[in-house]
């Protein structure tokens, strides 16, 4: 299964300020939503096509009330994220999907306890050197997330 994340841009709840738009809450209302990080809303898919169409549907939303979209596609990588623009990219074969992995924002998770949703930090931009992942130094955490960019998003591009 694909998995779909958007994290929230403000303080604002993100699952409530979705199911208070219409729109949105049909978007949603097939998929069983959960929320893995703090403040944010994540869904399975079932492919790359039904990830970028889903967020397609919700386009409006994620300009106003999301800091990020990614989409985790098993068939790319079972362990780093894709945004939602080379997400996108893929989906549409624009760029192949073993050519993706050069250019990353890796977040810190912060977890008030081993079973707590984790808070998602201070993303760090970085280039994937030597076939392995930059250590994140912008934090003391115990656990990173990685997200595969494309090069425009990078500043590379």
């Amino acid at each position: 299964m694909t998995e779909v994340c958007l994290l929230g841009a403000t303080d604002d709840p993100l699952r409530q300020v979705l199911r208070s738009h219409e729109t949105a809450r049909e978007a949603l209302a097939t998929y069983d939503v959960r929320s893995p990080f703090v403040n944010s809303v994540a869904v399975e898919t079932v492919s790359i096509g039904a990830a970028v169409a889903l967020l397609n549907d919700l386009s409006w939303y994620l300009v106003r009330y999301v800091e990020a979209a990614m989409v985790r596609e098993p068939s790319v990588s079972d362990s780093e994220w894709l945004s939602a623009d080379l997400a996108r990219e893929i989906r549409d074969e624009t760029v192949e999907p073993r050519a993706t992995g050069q250019y990353l924002r890796i977040y810190g998770v912060e977890r008030p306890s081993p079973d707590a949703a984790g808070r998602l930090v201070e993303p760090m931009y970085v280039t994937r050197t030597d076939g392995s992942v930059p250590s994140y130094d912008l934090r003391d955490v115990a656990e990173t997330l990685v997200v595969r960019v494309t090069p425009t998003e990078f500043g590379d591009g």
